[in-house]
């Protein structure tokens, strides 16, 4: 059992963050990025001799773990600060009568347990529809703005793909696939019928996902506990890891449909319903051999329409990233990748931002480790409207239970504004 005084995750809405810490952090990743590129070039030119040395190449590494921990550290911080700018109570528009009674008995209910006048309490606040007590009473909606806020920013795919609250269990929506014709004519010649476009339908059913914290009733009858942030704490961090890998490799069963879960093609035979992917040209690897590695990456940039590339960004794992910092460009022999300047910024990738998501695979014959492409427009996430929270104190005496329940589902909904990079000879 956790102390629920102390704020323990990653983005927490109490955790304290300064963007001094983050400016700091930057100026140590460039110095560090310096140093590696010194020791690097030292380490290449060594090769080029035939003479390899292996403490130069252990000197390499460890810059380049260092370099991997501190942005490690830098993501870690934005995101707090990014949680803080978001606000808290009182930032929102104002709260209604009903909205407040409904929270001050839903904090004796968590609490007490005392249920009296609650569901119809929920009606008033507007806070459901239905008056079928359907597997527990729905959070206020502080509290469930305290998890969604906490949630988008330990959530990769969250951060940077469109996210939709519905209130019916699907989401359904018509997608134009192209096919409109259009055509020049003079002043008085005939307007012949123009090619109708094709519409396609895709749904996005929202799928259950739960969590179940306890407390001890000790620390429940504690006043100075803040019940919304302690439930945003005990519940996102499952909440997110859950939804994070199925947002990447989900197959759509009882759980959101995840990215990689989709049907692949090469890039010039894509269709909708499949992602295209172009093959970085090597059967299992992504060097700098040959300049593999960088032909590649330009490869799967320019695969996507102008369109698209605009507000595109990588998304790729901590330790393909260390593999991709090695690489420079064929002429100027300039690193590809490049740290933030300032503090609120990611680290770039030949100009594009960098999304770091562990979900993602690692190099290997026949893995699709990097994906590029613009998420927002790309990728949908749907988030059911109510959070539910059921209160057990009888399965696990002397601690008290909260049986969480969250709604969400997730798919692409844009087959030409994401592709992927094959590790894969053709």
């Amino acid at each position: 059992m956790t102390d629920m005084t102390k704020p323990r995750i990653r983005g927490a809405v109490r955790v304290r963050a300064e963007s001094g810490d983050a400016k700091s952090i930057v100026t140590e990743l460039n110095k560090a990025f310096a140093a590696f590129k010194t020791e690097h070039q030292e380490e290449l030119e060594g090769i080029n001799a035939k003479f390899a040395d292996v403490v130069q190449a252990e000197k390499v590494e460890r810059i380049n773990a260092e370099i991997g921990k501190l942005q490690t550290a830098l993501d870690d911080t934005n995101a707090q600060l990014a949680a803080a700018r978001l606000g808290g109570a009182g930032d929102g528009p104002a709260v209604s009568t009903e909205a407040r009674d409904h929270a001050r008995a839903f904090n004796q209910f968590f609490r007490r347990g005392t249920e009296e006048g609650l569901r119809e309490l929920e009606m008033k606040a507007a806070l459901r529809t239905d008056s079928d007590p359907d597997g527990g009473y729905v959070v206020p909606d502080q509290m469930e703005q305290t998890i969604d806020r906490v949630l988008g920013t330990v959530s990769a795919m969250r951060s940077i793909a469109s996210v939709m609250s519905v209130s019916a269990a699907s989401y359904k929506k018509l997608v134009n696939q192209g096919g409109a014709g259009a055509g020049w004519v003079g002043e008085r010649q005939a307007r012949p019928d123009t090619a109708t476009p094709t519409l396609a339908e895709l749904s996005f059913p929202a799928m259950e996902i739960y969590a179940n914290p306890a407390a001890t009733q000790t620390l429940l009858d504690d006043a100075r506990v803040d019940i919304a942030a302690w439930l945003a704490e005990e519940v996102s961090t499952a909440f997110a890891e859950a939804e994070g890998a199925a947002f990447i490799s989900g197959d759509g069963v009882n759980q959101p449909r995840g990215l990689l879960s989709y049907d692949t093609v090469a890039n010039a035979s894509q269709s909708w319903g499949k992602i295209g992917y172009t093959a970085s040209g090597v059967a299992a690897a992504l060097t700098d051999s040959s300049h593999n590695g960088v032909d590649a990456l330009i490869d799967l940039i320019y695969s996507i329409k102008q369109g698209y590339r605009q507000n595109a960004r990588f998304l790729m794992n901590k330790s393909l990233q260390a593999t991709v910092r090695k690489l420079k460009s064929k002429t100027e022999e300039l690193y590809l990748w490049q740290p933030p300047v300032q503090a609120g910024q990611p680290a770039t990738l030949l100009g594009y931002p960098i999304t770091d998501d562990d979900n993602m695979p690692d190099v290997a014959a026949g893995a699709f480790p990097v994906a590029f492409g613009d998420f927002r427009r790309g990728y949908l996430i749907v988030d059911r409207f109510g959070v539910r929270v059921l209160r057990d104190p009888y399965t696990n005496k002397p601690y008290v239970h909260f049986y969480t329940t969250k709604r969400v589902g997730g798919g692409v909904q844009n087959f030409e504004a994401i592709k992927l990079l094959k590790i894969a000879a053709s």
